[in-house]
C-alpha cells in the first residue's frame, strides 16, 4: 500500500502537465504509445521471428537441385520478397505516426491560441496573466508533438536500415549456385 504513494506526485505531476497542454496532449500521448508499442513489435520480431523465417526461407532454396533457370530466378526472387515483406511490416505506419505527432502539437498550438484569443476579446490585450494558461497550451502541445516525433524518428530509420540490410542479406545468402 506504501508503494502507491509514492507514486502519487508522479501521477500529479503528469495531471498537471496535461492541464497546462489541454486536451491534444491525450491525443499525442496515445498516438506515441500506438507508436512505440509497434516499434517494439518490430525489434521483437527482428531478435526471434525474422531468424526463423529468413532460415526457412534459406533452407527452401537450398534443397532445391535447380538454381540457375527462370522458375528458379523466380522462385528466389519470391522467397526475398516474402521475408522482406514481414520485416517491412508496420515500418509505414510507424513513420506516420512520427509524422503526425508533430501535426498533433501543431493541433495544440492553435487551440492554445484561440484560447489566448477568446481570452484577449472578454479581458483586452492588457492582463497578461490572464493569456498565460492560453500561452502554454500553445507551447505544451507544440513540444510534446516534437519530442514524441524525434524519438520516433530515430526508431524508424533504425528499423527501416535494418530491414533494408536483412533484405540484402537474404539475397546474398540465396545465392545461385552451380547446381
Amino acid at each position: 500500500m506504501d508503494q502507491i504513494y509514492y507514486y502519487l506526485p508522479a501521477l500529479e505531476t503528469i495531471r498537471d502537465f496535461i492541464e497546462l497542454g489541454g486536451n491534444v496532449l491525450f491525443i499525442i500521448g496515445f498516438l506515441t504509445l500506438f507508436m512505440w508499442i509497434l516499434i517494439v513489435e518490430r525489434l521483437v520480431y527482428l531478435r526471434s521471428g525474422h531468424k526463423r523465417l529468413a532460415a526457412t526461407a534459406l533452407h527452401i532454396w537450398e534443397s532445391r537441385d535447380d538454381h540457375k533457370s527462370w522458375n528458379a530466378h523466380q522462385i528466389r526472387s519470391r522467397l526475398i520478397s516474402q521475408v522482406a515483406s514481414r520485416v517491412e511490416r508496420n515500418i509505414p505506419l510507424i513513420q506516420t505516426c512520427v509524422a503526425l505527432c508533430p501535426l498533433l502539437g501543431l493541433l495544440g498550438t492553435v487551440t492554445g491560441m484561440v484560447e489566448v484569443f477568446e481570452v484577449m476579446a472578454i479581458s483586452g490585450s492588457g492582463n497578461p496573466r490572464s493569456m498565460a494558461s492560453g500561452v502554454s497550451k500553445a507551447t505544451i502541445p507544440t513540444m510534446a508533438g516534437m519530442v514524441a516525433a524525434l524519438s520516433g524518428v530515430a526508431m524508424a530509420t533504425y528499423l527501416q536500415r535494418k530491414a533494408s540490410r536483412e533484405r540484402e542479406l537474404l539475397a546474398d545468402n540465396l545465392f545461385i549456385g552451380n547446381k
